[in-house]
């Protein structure tokens, strides 16, 4: 059952992709006017949208840790096709979720997904625009993700053996990827989303490991809404996420095509300090694969270390991870997601930090989110 509900949502996404949105799916455009916390919510609008969560936290007792925890809405009627009906199980969207724990010093990695309909409103996404507003934004199941009264973020997952809860609380202005939050994914008109970051984010709280633990540290938030991204002929990407320790970050997507080559409409962004968002051309970036990790379950060959070079920043970076084994084995997708450790130099000074590393596309296509040929 979940499979079959899984693989309606990656149909959607495909139909999303493929530009068939004649019913009034709005597409990523320049000029979107960013205002928060108004953009933390759902845009309903648009077919596609997910609030992303990474980090790296430390326990009381020094054991580090990394986690994941991903709230997902596909829609499934659009804006010109929602009259009103009087069955709850027709919704306008779906929701599912990704939630991940990264133990390092017992080298484990934890996965688990959520997914639901959210036909008796046990899934769902609030509206800030409501009187009074909904501060609850996303929650699937007992997963949620709420803004409080200082407009922090709680965040709550669990899988039964694993939970999590933090409070995480930016540190620096909202990022803006892109043209000024219009993020191309292609090398071809009309493939792009509206895409912004919480670069910084201080994390506190509790995770829930075996043992109850104190944890702290930093995370980095990801809002991303479009109604089609992927072109035909891309076979996947490589996105990293990395705070350095000089009070700057750096975001990084590489998107793979089929034949081999980069597609032309990867890119990046560097945050400076005070937050200035400099975008990157791919002609500005060099980026090295130098260790492959191979899965035992899937059979996908991921590179899992990497050299980053960015002459015109003087940056270049030596990406390692501690756990290789980060693969979210999902039917009938899997990709590799995990912390990485970062080390090089900036402007001639050292430099250390972390992050995290996404790789799609090395354990078969990437379903849903590439094109028919």
């Amino acid at each position: 059952m979940k499979h079959a509900l899984l693989l309606t949502i990656l149909s959607g996404l495909i139909l999303g992709a493929a530009g068939e949105d004649a019913a009034g799916w709005l597409r990523a455009q320049p000029g979107w006017k960013f205002e928060w916390p108004r953009d933390h919510a759902a845009h309903p609008d648009f077919k596609t949208e997910w609030w992303y969560f990474t980090g790296n936290l430390r326990a009381a007792d020094g054991r580090r840790f990394g986690y994941q925890v991903t709230f997902f809405r596909q829609g499934v009627r659009a804006p010109g096709m929602r009259a009103a009906v009087k069955s709850r199980f027709v919704v306008d969207d779906l929701k599912f979720g990704h939630f991940t724990i990264t133990d390092v010093g017992a080298k484990q990695f934890h996965f688990s997904q959520q997914l639901r309909r959210g036909a008796f409103s046990e899934a769902g996404f609030g509206d800030l625009k409501s009187d009074p507003p909904i501060t609850k934004l996303a929650w699937l199941g007992d997963w949620s993700l709420t803004l409080d009264a200082d407009g922090a973020m709680l965040l709550h997952a669990s899988d039964g053996a694993r939970s999590l809860d933090l409070r995480l609380v930016s540190t620096k202005p909202w990022a803006l990827h892109g043209d000024g939050g219009l993020s191309r994914k292609a090398d071809v008109p009309g493939h792009a989303s509206q895409y912004f970051s919480g670069t910084r984010m201080r994390s506190s709280g509790t995770l829930k490991n075996g043992a109850m633990l104190t944890v702290e540290g930093e995370s980095w938030f990801d809002h991303e809404w479009a109604t089609n991204q992927l072109a035909p002929g891309q076979s996947g990407w490589d996105w990293f996420s990395v705070q350095l320790d000089d009070g700057t970050e750096l975001m990084i997507y590489r998107l793979r095509r089929k034949d081999g080559s980069v597609d032309g409409a990867s890119a990046g962004s560097f945050i400076a300090k005070d937050g200035t968002v400099r975008h990157l051309r791919l002609d500005e970036l060099k980026l090295t694969p130098l260790r492959f990790w191979q899965s035992t379950k899937t059979r996908g060959k991921y590179p899992i270390a990497w050299r980053i070079e960015v002459p015109s920043l003087s940056l270049a970076l030596d990406v390692t991870t501690p756990v290789e084994a980060q693969e979210l084995a999902l039917d009938p997708v899997a990709y590799w997601e995990g912390m990485i450790d970062v080390r090089g130099t900036r402007g001639g000074r050292a430099v250390n930090g972390h992050g995290y590393l996404e790789l799609t596309g090395y354990a078969g296509a990437v379903v849903g989110l590439s094109v028919p040929e």
